[in-house]
């Protein structure tokens, strides 16, 4: 029924997209292509540092029925990338352009000071961003946010000024997920949360963060006019740190980890295999840990800990799983689930950072502070993440974490459920977060292209729409010519098709990700021609977006 229902919706915005002509310049809001009633209803999911292999349909062992019945349903997107990191991932997905030019050319928390004050770094979507919602709304659909905003604090950067028409959101990157760490007082440290622009003294009994999330977008769901279609931005922050869960969803995973990361490793792994998201005969990347160390070298007071954090990570991962089954529940309740275009994305690879070398006060203060006895980690007291050993048995076969521009740092999990679509299953095309806006607008029967936006000038989009991809009637997203830079922290990376180069502050290494997705074999001594013109290429992308190489070594560790 619901591919039915979809399906016609589907091939008339395929047909406008083939057949509108190319332009440069839109002098205003673009008029719905076709009448309200007929267009899909969207839902957008992020997950908040999830691993790569985290959920079953992409090889993990964690109980995530729902996120993997939607993935199984639609196409599974193995080679889409996000950022390396939170914040500038959210900004592209909402705007559609690269990070440097929408506010967020690094983390507000981690500017270098050469980096304060410049254009591209205000820590902000800025006034010449276009969001996601914005062009929503104006092509007449009711748009709605719950979770985690990370796109900065102040009212008048909250998501009630961005388009969305009802909101509930965290302004920070993170905090409690029971809610203990509320601001009651600028400058105290806390965490500041907003609802519809005014900012909350007191959050709702019995907070969690996954289960509120859901709880206040179902509300919003049912506020909305039903006259319209519907955009939800559902953001979680799980399963970013601190690692907490309720006690009932953590005793699901105890002991399960007790072999340690190697042999979840290799076991997620065996899975992507035979699922088909990766080549039987690929090389993983070797681990990267601090001293070279591995489980047989913990002692077992360190192994009981390390399990005993992966078990409460599994149990925020099965939750905020919970909470996607409950407004999928929602949507099949009220008629809409039929006509719901859903996709799903992490915000960048799993968190693998030592954040005891986190040099932001006010989280030395919470780790310090914290109570991270054994049987203690995971509650709300706690204060606790995972570390590189599990982060890596998450992002293999892939090189490094969050924070790096390997594939480890921005190659993650993402789904389109499209009814409709004649592609599904498992799809390898490369595709970007800043694919999202061009490709829902579309959806929407609306049109995405132009620097100029209800009479003023924006930053254009710099993503492609899925249409032609998804009807088949290109066998890829991007073409093998185009270039995609992108940097973070003074790591660079760019990429041309299969070939992609990066820079982790010491000297440029060089890959093919066609053959060697794990970056295990640099070839720039080998084809020095071909890393000279990804690294020309990559000059002119920094200059295009305005990158501020920092002047100092970046605090995140």
């Amino acid at each position: 029924m619901r591919r039915r229902l979809l399906a016609t919706t589907f091939l008339a915005v395929a047909a406008l997209h083939q057949a509108a002509p190319a332009r440069t310049v839109s002098a205003a809001p673009p008029a719905p292509a076709t009448p309200v009633a007929a267009r899909p209803n969207i839902l957008v999911i992020v997950a908040d540092d999830l691993g790569y292999s985290d959920i079953g349909a992409f090889g993990g062992e964690i109980r995530t029925p729902n996120l993997d019945a939607l993935a199984k349903r639609g196409l599974r997107l193995t080679g889409f990338h996000s950022a390396p990191t939170c914040s500038p991932t959210r900004s592209m997905l909402l705007s559609g352009t690269d990070n440097h030019l929408a506010g967020l050319g690094n983390m507000a928390e981690m500017l270098a000071p050469n980096q304060v004050g410049q254009r591209g770094y205000e820590g902000y979507l800025p006034a010449d961003i276009v969001t996601l919602a914005d062009r929503l709304r104006d092509l007449g659909y009711a748009t709605m946010m719950s979770g985690k905003w990370h796109l900065g604090v102040r009212a008048e950067d909250s998501p009630a000024r961005h388009g969305f028409d009802q909101s509930f959101d965290l302004a920070q990157g993170g905090g409690n997920h029971f809610g203990t760490d509320l601001s009651q007082k600028p400058g105290d440290g806390g965490t500041t949360y907003w609802e519809n622009g005014t900012r909350l003294s007191q959050l709702p009994a019995g907070f969690y963060s996954s289960d509120t999330y859901a709880a206040k977008l179902i509300d919003q769901l049912g506020r909305a006019d039903r006259g319209k279609p519907f955009f939800a931005y559902l953001t979680f922050t799980a399963p970013h740190w601190p690692l907490q869960a309720p006690a009932e969803d953590i005793a699901r995973y105890r002991g399960r980890y007790d072999a340690g990361f190697e042999a979840l490793r290799a076991e997620r792994l065996a899975r992507q295999k035979k699922l088909g998201l990766i080549p039987a005969d690929v090389a993983a990347h070797m681990l990267e840990l601090p001293g070279g160390g591995t489980w047989a070298s913990l002692s077992a007071e360190q192994k009981r800990e390390q399990s005993r954090r992966m078990e409460v990570y599994a149990a925020m991962v099965d939750r905020m799983d919970q909470n996607v089954g409950r407004v999928i529940d929602y949507l099949k309740r009220t008629g809409q689930y039929d006509n719901t275009i859903i996709l799903f994305t992490a915000d960048n690879g799993a968190e693998g950072a030592d954040l005891a070398k986190l040099e932001i006060p006010a989280f030395q203060e919470r780790v310090k502070t914290a109570d991270n006895r054994l049987d203690n980690i995971g509650r709300a007291t706690s204060y606790a993440w995972y570390g590189p050993g599990w982060a890596q048995a998450a992002t293999a076969p892939s090189w490094l974490y969050k924070g790096y521009t390997t594939e480890g740092g921005t190659r993650v999990a993402a789904f389109i459920d499209w009814p409709g679509s004649p592609r599904t299953g498992v799809s390898h095309a490369y595709g970007t977060v800043m694919d999202i806006v061009p490709t829902l607008v579309e959806a929407a029967g609306g049109d995405w292209r132009g620097n100029q936006y209800a009479g003023r000038a924006v930053q254009p989009v710099r993503g492609l729409s899925w249409l032609p991809y998804l009807t088949g009637a290109a066998e890829r997203i991007h073409t093998p010519e185009e270039t995609v830079g992108s940097e973070l922290f003074g790591r660079r990376a760019i990429r041309q098709g299969d070939w992609k180069a990066v820079h982790l502050g010491d000297r440029w290494r060089l890959f093919n990700l066609a053959n060697d997705p794990g970056e295990t074999r640099d070839l720039a001594a080998a084809e020095p021609e071909r890393l000279r013109q990804l690294t020309a290429a990559w000059d002119v992308y920094g200059k295009d977006v305005g990158v501020v190489m920092p002047s100092t070594p970046s605090r995140y560790p």
